[in-house]
């Protein structure tokens, strides 16, 4: 070997070497740069787990052959040891191996691979459903047939996404209500969307699905750890797509029960509010809070909007113009804009709270109190 050549060799595997002898640093280096598929904790996300290994190590097997095969032969049949090249055309026996054999081991990776897309699909005999609706920027999730549903939004604070305060373990995967869905339980999802095309995809359950508007997509889970699990949106939504976390909390059966009772509850409780006439310091209190949950993100949290993209809602015509064109526009949104239908987002307490604290806050003294029946008996028309 040339004084080069050695030299080559030194530098390339030296810090190779260095790792392999000592095996706890070799650890931690590959934690570190960790690039693998998560194993996940459903029978999706295990069988994914499994077939990609398979696949994996197919590839590694193939590259090694054939590698191998090609380095051989150019270190056996180098010119400097004589040898001439053979001159034919083709060879019939060469052309079927090579034809053969990557057929073969095509059919030998299609069947586990034909196996788990088949599990992924099969959505039947599921005990329980709960269809997921993607709107900009968040998850509403409904529970069929228990009369629950609520919206999830991210909950990051402000100051730590404009770095007025130190960003915390889960930035940007914190929402106001995570999905529960109890452990040990078939769960179906259905899932669309309401405005443009979101992805729900939380990796752990190996679940990611288009939310396409006006369709509706299936796919399932079966969870046998209880834990906290976390994803995001898959597809690129709009601006606000980097905001749209998923969070799933999933509880033993008897703590799953007192949960969805809870908010059975909770839901009883938010009729009865919407009967009741509130003072305008509680609407204003309460309004500020919804409004930087469900509308901050684009009117800014001073009401100044983004100049060109979103209204300012500070002295703008839609918080101080007539009363019952921002009525109709939060209830119905506005079609061909961001705009979108608060009516069947928001209960009619917060939507009431909200659209008083936008005439009232920032220097829009218009003096207005909403009441929830004002709400309730615009959406049926009286």
């Amino acid at each position: 070997m040339s004084r080069r050549a050695s030299m080559l060799f030194a530098l390339v595997l030296a810090p190779v070497l260095a790792l392999i002898s000592s095996g706890s640093a070799l650890a931690e280096e590959a934690q570190r740069w960790a690039v693998n598929l998560p194993k996940g904790v459903t029978p999706v996300s295990n069988a994914i787990y499994d077939i990609h290994m398979i696949i994996f190590w197919i590839c590694v097997a193939i590259c090694i052959g054939v590698f191998g095969v090609m380095f051989y032969s150019m270190y056996a049949h180098r010119k400097s040891r004589g040898a001439v090249a053979a001159n034919f055309h083709e060879n019939t026996t060469a052309e079927v191996v090579w034809t053969v054999i990557p057929a073969l081991i095509l059919v030998v990776m299609a069947i586990p691979a034909t196996s788990t897309i088949i599990q992924a699909y099969d959505t039947s005999e599921a005990e329980m459903d709960i269809k997921i609706t993607g709107y900009q920027w968040k998850w509403q999730y409904e529970y069929l047939g228990e009369d629950v549903a609520f919206m999830s939004e991210l909950s990051t604070p402000e100051s730590e996404i404009y770095n007025t305060a130190p960003k915390s373990q889960y930035y940007l995967q914190e929402v106001s209500e995570p999905l529960v869905i109890p452990a040990k339980t078939k769960v179906r999802f259905l899932i669309t969307g309401k405005d443009v095309i979101h992805s729900w995809w939380v990796p752990d359950f190996g679940v990611k699905k288009d939310a396409i508007p006006g369709y509706v997509n299936e796919s399932w889970t079966f969870v046998e750890e209880p834990g906290v699990y976390r994803g995001e949106c898959a597809e690129l939504c709009g601006k606000g797509h980097a905001f749209m976390p998923i969070v799933v909390n999933v509880l033993e059966k008897e703590e799953y029960n007192a949960w969805l009772g809870e908010k059975k509850a909770e839901v009883a409780t938010i009729r009865e509010l919407a009967k009741k006439t509130f003072t305008k310091e509680e609407l204003m209190a309460k309004g500020k809070e919804a409004y930087e949950r469900s509308c901050a993100s684009c009117h800014m949290g001073n009401g100044e909007g983004i100049p060109g993209v979103f209204p300012g809602l500070k002295e703008g015509s839609a918080a101080v113009g007539p009363l019952e064109n921002q009525l109709d526009i939060i209830v119905n949104g506005v079609a061909g804009t961001a705009m979108q239908a608060f009516g069947g987002q928001l209960s009619e307490v917060d939507l009431a709270a909200i659209i008083t604290y936008e005439r009232n806050a920032w220097g829009n003294d218009t003096g207005d109190v909403v009441q929830p029946i004002d709400i309730l008996k615009f959406k049926q028309g009286q």
